[in-house]
């Protein structure tokens, strides 16, 4: 259950030098994007921060969020749990099961009221209360209880962001994103199907950290992981930049590394940090083994037309942008970039996704 222990106390008890948290300190400030100049200011506000009980439901999800979580390397989930916060109810990790895994919860909920954190993965489907039920308890009437004590809401994955899988076309189940349901509440979306590690983990230190909420999207997801797109990230972007395409998945251009935006990539219009955080430890991430992005991080992500179609790519603009770069023309390449980006960060200001014509026709 929760505790009145600072983290300092709590480290130290569990024979963490000061060397290593100082080190800890750094990586997560490195992870929120905060110049090395901060990190001192870091050590001592999470020095002095109380674990936070959280309180982590699954509703219409795949467990994929938790196996990511579960994937996680700084901080590790044995630290992220034993050292950061309290996780007092979890259908997967908790040891508890029946009776006394739904006590653990409602008396986390009362010894914790307004003040816990709620974490939910997966949709809440409306149609039928009877899809998806805990205990005898449908999703809905689960989420509305425990948001009353909750200081704030994180909807991890894109189910319960944006409804994902189960609220695609048809959507049989009346699918809907936690964000539909919860009104008075601050709601953090961390998207991706499921999220990148480092990206669930970055967002528990950074509350647990600050006490506050991060800066947010358009779509209500945090700017220090979500500020970039895919394609302004990607080490393929000097191929595109040059009209360098792989044409299949066994081309020659596919061996030397090209551009995928032609099989499909969402790159351009999709935000999120696996290029620079990656998976497995940082090894690796899809674009980098050779599979275009396909947008998961993105609202209807599964209704916006099929993952290998190619996306249109006016040959005029190929052909500007090779010219460009034939002539030496990189002043002009970069100001074609940077208004590409402004075009993008209007869209995600005004909570609106960025077309592939929009994004290809930027003069």
């Amino acid at each position: 259950m929760a505790t009145t222990k600072t983290l300092g106390e709590v480290l130290r008890e569990n024979g963490v030098t000061r060397r290593g948290f100082l080190k800890f300190c750094a990586a997560t400030a490195s992870l929120m994007a905060l110049p090395p100049s901060l990190v001192p200011a870091l050590a001592a506000a999470l020095e002095k921060a109380r674990r936070p009980s959280v309180i982590w439901l699954s509703f219409q999800e795949c467990t994929g969020c938790t196996e990511s979580l579960t994937r996680s390397h700084t901080p590790t989930l044995e630290g992220l749990i034993l050292e950061h916060i309290s996780l007092d109810y979890h259908h997967t990790l908790q040891a508890a099961s029946g009776d006394a895994a739904e006590h653990a919860r409602e008396d986390a909920m009362k010894e914790n009221f307004g003040h816990y954190i709620l974490v939910v993965d997966g949709s809440v489907p409306l149609a039928n209360p009877g899809y998806s039920t805990i205990a005898g308890i449908t999703n809905r009437v689960m989420l509305e209880e425990a948001v009353k004590g909750a200081a704030a809401v994180i909807a991890m994955g894109t189910c319960a962001a944006f409804g994902g899988l189960p609220a695609a076309a048809p959507n049989p189940t009346g699918a809907v994103s936690v964000g539909e349901l919860v009104k008075g509440k601050p709601v953090i979306n961390v998207s991706g199907c499921p999220p990148v590690p480092l990206v669930i983990t970055g967002v528990l230190a950074q509350l647990l950290t600050f006490g506050t909420l991060p800066a947010l999207d358009g779509y209500g997801r945090p700017l220090a992981f979500f500020g970039q797109s895919i394609h302004d990230r990607c080490y393929r972007r000097p191929f595109y930049d040059k009209g360098l395409f792989a044409e299949s998945f066994d081309d020659e251009g596919a061996r030397k590394g090209w551009c995928l935006y032609r099989l499909g990539c969402k790159g351009p219009m999709t935000y999120n940090a696996c290029a620079t955080m990656k998976w497995n430890q940082g090894t690796s991430w899809p674009v980098e083994s050779g599979h275009p992005c396909l947008g998961c991080a993105e609202p209807h992500f599964w209704d916006a037309g099929g993952f290998y179609e190619a996306l249109s790519v006016p040959t005029a603009a190929i052909a500007r942008t090779a010219t460009y770069a034939a002539v030496g023309g990189v002043a002009l390449g970069a100001a074609m970039g940077i208004l590409g980006r402004t075009t993008r960060q209007k869209a995600t200001a005004q909570r609106q996704p960025v077309s592939v014509d929009e994004l290809e026709q930027t003069p």
